[in-house]
């Protein structure tokens, strides 16, 4: 069931948001070559312990399309991994492409946001590239999350976006509506037709999330955690998301990193 919010609601859900997006912007900073997957998960919940209020939306989540309960504060993807990535004893290299994803409630609000950065100096342009896509992307479905129109045309703008820099689109992992939950309805795809779908109403809530691979549109889950989505063929994939409230003046995004 699609829940609007009150504008009272979505002024309670800020707190959540500025507070995924703050240890976001933290995380980005502190993480460098030879920084340990496992540390990163540690910040994190050293944060939210610290928090009042606050607990993780993924420590004992378990849905259908995982293995068992996720066991962990973050999801962090490298390289291949795009989605859902299980934090491990791994200390990164010069150049490998990072996707930091995370979602924590506060005062029972749910914030939900990701990004995707290079650590070092060795940097792929193609990965910068394929990162950049995402951001973009991003930026063009906000920009449709206007009140009177679609869900199609929030999907069509992210669509248009990857397809016209080359990259395929996989469907079956997208947006979501976000509330006292981490994933609710609707479902929000990352292409789609525009001027087709639900019509967005003031109070309505979404996470939008662009996530696309370099040359491929297949993913796997890989077996050895039962989490961590990788891509097919090996190429590097990358991912942002923001939680955004539609509104009467046009979409707010909650998960600001400023």
């Amino acid at each position: 069931m699609i829940e609007l919010k009150t504008p009272a609601e979505i002024e309670a859900m800020k707190p959540a948001g500025r507070f995924v997006g703050g240890i976001l912007k933290e995380l980005k900073a502190m993480t460098k070559v030879g920084t340990n997957l496992l540390e990163i998960d540690e910040f994190v919940a050293k944060r939210i312990a610290d928090r009042k209020g606050a607990e993780s939306c993924y420590v004992d989540y378990a849905p259908d399309f995982g293995t068992g309960p996720f066991a962990h504060y973050i999801c962090i993807s490298v390289n291949d991994a795009v989605l859902h990535g299980v934090p491990y004893d791994y200390s990164l290299k010069d150049g490998d492409l990072v996707s930091l994803d995370l979602a924590i409630s506060v005062d029972g609000w749910v914030g939900d946001s990701a990004i995707s950065f290079v650590v070092g100096k060795d940097a792929d342009p193609e990965d910068l590239r394929l990162i950049k896509c995402t951001e973009d992307a991003l930026v063009a479905g906000i920009a449709q999350a206007q009140p009177g129109n679609r869900l199609g045309d929030v999907s069509n703008a992210i669509g248009d976006v990857a397809r016209s820099q080359g990259y395929p689109i996989n469907l079956e992992f997208g947006g979501h509506g976000v509330g006292h939950i981490m994933h609710g309805d609707p479902h929000v795809a990352n292409d789609g037709k525009a001027r087709h779908g639900y019509r967005l109403r003031p109070g309505l809530v979404i996470a939008i999330e662009p996530w696309f691979l370099k040359t491929t549109d297949e993913i796997y889950q890989d077996p050895k955690d039962g989490w961590t989505l990788r891509s097919s063929d090996g190429s590097r994939g990358a991912h942002t998301e923001h939680t955004i409230a539609i509104t009467d003046n046009g979409p707010v995004i909650l998960t600001t990193r400023d």
